[in-house]
């Protein structure tokens, strides 16, 4: 039996790297990693080094007619305000058009709870969308354009919102990264919001399980909440994160303010994620 190729588009940045080694443990996948270095790719990934954005017209073809694409590509991801989220929409709605009019029969792109903008409460696929950053606005657009091209040349479409990411900390550029970087330089103290905010936190290695049991299947399909469906406090969330790394620093509540675009508690609604992942199981029992 022909295993299923799945190519994964920004597979040496921080979430591709997890992606592709979660989907080298599936006996029945050959997987396709494309991006512009391999430095922290799987070896036991195909890896091509294609310029995704290139216009060329045979892409499909070049990154090895995939049975499924996993499209994590995108730059700037960390810096909200870089005009880039704008300025590339037209290269991925081209990426995306020639694959699927090439063939591709099954879509998952990253998402973000940054699409929603301001929000209080729960995010569910219903959620109205208002962005409020060029990060968001680039998302919500190509959200909206996938579901359309998704309609137009019958292809499953499935988009994968993501929230608040830890783990592998020293390549992502959240508040751990920095607590790890001033432990590292042996600071005492932390300058901290009030830490209040409550988020739906997730480990960079759980996001990669959930991408890779999502793509296994195609029943669930649309945006899906890819969430622990808990909101946690920042700080709580904070002072566990330096208990467990041992670090010898205290965090300075109170020395930054409270932005005020930030949503006092938010997280996703797990039930499509949840439903995902206990199908995924139950087929890896029989």
């Amino acid at each position: 039996m022909a295993k299923t190729k799945i190519l994964v588009t920004g597979a040496n940045g921080y979430i591709g790297q997890h992606v592709v080694a979660h989907l080298l443990e599936q006996p029945d996948t050959q997987v396709i990693a494309a991006d512009l270095a391999n430095t922290g790719i799987d070896p036991r990934a195909e890896f091509l080094s294609v310029d995704v954005f290139s216009g060329d017209v045979d892409l499909y073809t070049r990154l090895g007619s995939p049975d499924v694409c996993i499209h994590l590509a995108w730059r700037d991801g960390f810096n909200h305000r870089s005009e880039y989220h704008i300025q590339s929409i037209p290269q991925h709605f081209t990426f995306i058009r020639t694959l699927l009019a090439g063939g591709l029969k099954q879509l998952a792109v990253m998402g973000s709870m940054h699409e929603v903008g301001y929000h209080e409460g729960m995010i569910s696929e219903q959620t109205p969308c208002n962005p409020s950053s060029y990060y968001g606005i680039g998302k919500n657009t190509l959200r909206q354009v996938c579901l359309l091209l998704g309609k137009e040349f019958g292809t499953v479409i499935q988009w994968l919102r993501a929230y608040y990411l830890y783990g592998d900390d020293l390549k992502n550029h959240s508040v751990f990264t920095k607590l790890s970087e001033a432990a590292a330089r042996g600071d005492r103290s932390f300058p901290f919001t009030s830490g209040l905010n409550q988020y739906d936190f997730q480990t960079i290695d759980e996001l990669a399980r959930q991408i890779a049991a999502v793509v296994q299947q195609t029943e669930v399909q649309g945006i899906i909440e890819c969430c622990s469906g808990q909101p946690v406090r920042l700080k709580d969330k904070v002072e566990a994160f330096i208990a467990e790394n041992g670090y010898a620093i205290e965090l300075a509540y109170g020395a930054f303010p409270d932005r005020p675009y930030d949503s006092p508690a938010i997280w996703g609604d797990p039930t499509k994620i949840r439903q995902v992942m206990a199908a995924v199981s139950q087929e890896g029992q029989h």
